[in-house]
């Protein structure tokens, strides 16, 4: 947990520095960071997140490097296709369908989730990424590659189409039951709603 806060703390800061240059940027305290760790640990730490990791574990855990490229290859490939068997096998997942109901009902808090397994293969996801292997990115590097606790909040970017602020939270994903390493998820904030919603609350 501190981890959690103190990434999030110094993602704040960058945030409110010269090199966003927006008067705008939401600013996070503490409170705030706790209350989203809270609130993105409730649906994240449950048995339908585990069970998938671990059959995707299980299904993908002994191919190689090669195998993994393939993977990512067809996938990237499948983005341009009509036909997109690994795209649609996945985004049809009982995880997928999950992580895009969470995402729905955050109502524009959460804008992508998606959930890795030991190798940064993607297990489920609520939107299609770009890719299918996240383990040459930071945010499985930075996470899983570290250990069970390990959280890497990304610099906040601004989204001109939407005109909002967002920020990613990547944090590894251990097993309820065993407490072992299984993955690591990824999930976009939408950081001016957040900050919105703190203001209206208060």
């Amino acid at each position: 947990m501190k981890q959690l806060l103190g990434a999030l703390s110094a993602c704040m800061l960058a945030m409110s520095s010269p090199t966003f240059a927006s008067s705008s940027a939401p600013v996070l305290d503490q409170k705030d960071v706790t209350a989203l760790q809270q609130e993105i640990n409730a649906w994240l730490n449950t048995e339908i997140v585990a069970m998938s990791i671990n059959a995707h574990n299980d299904k993908y855990g002994h191919i190689n490097e090669a195998e993994i490229i393939a993977l990512d290859k067809q996938w990237r490939a499948e983005t341009e296709a009509e036909d997109k068997p690994l795209i649609a096998a996945t985004l049809s997942s009982p995880l997928s369908v999950y992580l895009s109901r969470m995402q729905g009902q955050s109502v524009g808090l959460f804008v992508e989730i998606f959930v890795m397994d030991n190798l940064g293969l993607n297990v489920g996801q609520s939107s299609i990424t770009s890719d299918f292997w996240q383990g040459d990115e930071a945010k499985f590097q930075k996470t899983y590659q570290v250990g069970p606790d390990a959280v890497f909040v990304d610099e906040p970017e601004w989204d001109d189409k939407f005109k909002v602020w967002r920020a990613q939270i990547n944090k590894s994903l251990t097993d309820p039951k065993t407490g072992s390493l299984i993955g690591a998820a990824t999930i976009e904030v939408n950081l001016t709603e957040w900050s919105r919603r703190q203001a209206a609350a208060n």
